[in-house]
């Protein structure tokens, strides 16, 4: 992706919810050394009040370390993203010994490099979206009981979003078996495209629709703020941790005057509807 033709434009938002104390964590970091290449995490940390906030720096921690050392020239970012959720297990699992709970994280993370290739990874149940516009083109699969009630078709998507057992994870970073990895390559980023990262404390309150619309129509500053504050008010003071991060990519166009007479107008509203009946979503994954 040449840097003279596209730039991105980003934002990351973080909530406490109504939860007591803040266990999720988000980073977008801009590497060092090699213009254009980016990286994106969300990290929903599992384990009482120190045990899912360790669990979840300890994702950071690693994120940072592998990604300062990377480089998109040379390595390769789908085994770099790999290494990062299978090292940052190995921690977590020590970490347990000093914390009151046994500690777990999910983890989000998307890559992009200077030539605008996008290389995702997840673990758990917080997801990855890419937009095309106002159109959802594909996002993660969770790592979920319900997400497998799904994929047999026993449940519809909008089921499991109301499931009881909504909150449980068939897999995650910290437990005693290895986490689930998957990945996802999106060959090349075009003006248009948005990514969005982010902990079910948001997804849970939004459809694929809404969410697009959200992001085509908002800046991601903007995006990230609506979305916080929506789901806050659809969680009827049942909500959990909210972290998100956006990304999208324009043109670089030659800015133009406005014809005499014409006023700016106002950017249309996202087409989000009433609050959602559904409850909020629980920290206690197992």
């Amino acid at each position: 992706m040449s840097t003279k033709a596209f730039r991105l434009i980003a934002s990351t938002g973080i909530h406490k919810g109504d939860r007591e104390y803040q266990q999720d964590q988000v980073a977008l970091i801009a590497h060092s050394r090699h213009n254009g290449c980016v990286l994106g995490v969300v990290a929903d940390g599992m384990g009482g009040r120190s045990g899912g906030r360790k669990a979840s720096d300890q994702v950071m921690m690693t994120a940072r370390q592998l990604f300062e050392r990377y480089s998109p020239e040379t390595d390769d970012a789908a085994a770099m993203l790999k290494s990062m959720v299978e090292e940052a297990h190995i921690v977590i699992r020590l970490t347990a010994i000093a914390a009151e709970q046994e500690p777990h994280s999910t983890v989000a993370a998307f890559l992009i490099n200077p030539r605008g290739d996008c290389h995702w990874v997840h673990a758990g149940d917080s997801r990855i979206y890419h937009f095309q516009g106002a159109r959802l083109t594909h996002r993660t699969s969770d790592h979920s009981y319900v997400q497998a009630l799904v994929d047999r078709g026993e449940l519809t998507e909008a089921e499991a979003n109301n499931h009881p057992h909504s909150n449980i994870l068939v897999g995650c970073l910290g437990t005693e078996s290895d986490p689930p990895i998957t990945t996802h390559l999106i060959s090349q980023l075009h003006p248009g495209d948005t990514l969005m990262a982010c902990s079910d404390g948001v997804w849970h309150y939004f459809s694929p629709t809404e969410l697009a619309s959200v992001v085509e129509s908002l800046s991601p500053r903007e995006a990230t703020e609506f979305l916080i504050e929506k789901a806050r008010t659809r969680a009827r003071g049942g909500g959990d941790n909210l972290s998100l991060v956006i990304v999208k990519i324009e043109a670089l166009v030659e800015e133009k005057k406005p014809m005499q007479g014409l006023g700016m107008g106002a950017r249309p509203a996202p087409a989000v509807g009433a609050p959602a009946a559904a409850a909020g979503t629980s920290t206690s994954k197992a």
